[in-house]
């Protein structure tokens, strides 16, 4: 159950990210009430997502998921540019990721 909170806290965190670039500088009322919205029901959940998972891993994969996404839609949605310099930044924070969940203790 854990993990659905983690994800359903990724989810929340991209749709308020996303809500800021649609509030225009907080000038647009409904996304600017959104982004606080989805950002407190985004920390809820990885408060519930921390209480067993552990904190290094749980923020690396919250955080790198989530910068992964935003990249995505501001590529796709916002027409944003991509080059290989944000491939590759991508790429290593996907490696960050994958190296601190196998750096794990056992228990």
């Amino acid at each position: 159950m854990h993990w659905i909170y983690l994800i359903i806290a990724i989810l929340l965190e991209v749709s308020g990210t996303t809500c800021m670039k649609i509030s225009d500088g907080f000038s647009k009322l409904a996304p600017t009430l959104f982004i606080f919205i989805f950002y407190g029901l985004s920390f809820t959940f990885l408060s519930l997502a921390l209480k067993v998972l552990p904190i290094a891993l749980t923020y690396a994969i919250w955080s790198g998921i989530g910068t992964a996404a935003i990249t995505v839609i501001g590529v796709i949605w916002f027409g944003e540019g991509i080059n290989a310099i944000k491939l590759v930044s991508l790429l290593l924070i996907i490696i960050g990721v994958a190296g601190l969940h196998f750096s794990q203790e056992v228990h």
